[in-house]
């Protein structure tokens, strides 16, 4: 059985993202107003994105990390744009002054034991 990742673009901007077993059905039922009731208030919506994955526990995983996932980086990977992702999911680097305090308290916490 195959399980789908999906994300819809709704008319205010916003996207949607899900997962189903059956992609089809889900999308026709998105189309009429009966799939979530954010997507109900956005309509119509369109499809910008499907992945097919053979468990639901992968689906469900995929949903999970691009939901959390910055508007950009969702819009490289509906793109297919692989540089652009990479870039993206680089750690953003601490500014300096969070960098010492951290290292202040782990040498604090260090001395302590």
């Amino acid at each position: 059985m195959a399980f789908w990742v999906y994300v819809l673009k709704c008319s205010d901007g916003s996207y949607y993202t899900g997962q189903t077993d059956n992609l089809e059905h889900r999308l026709s039922q998105h189309g009429a107003g009966f799939g979530s009731d954010y997507t109900r208030r956005r309509q119509p919506v369109a499809l910008v994105f499907n992945e097919c994955f053979g468990t639901r526990d992968e689906a469900l995983r995929a949903e999970r990390q691009i939901k959390n996932w910055s508007r950009a980086k969702k819009e490289a990977l509906f793109a297919h744009d692989w540089d652009k992702l990479r870039e993206l999911a680089r750690p953003r680097v601490a500014p300096p002054s969070l960098v010492v305090a951290r290292d202040e308290r782990n040498e604090m916490e260090a001395a302590d034991l």
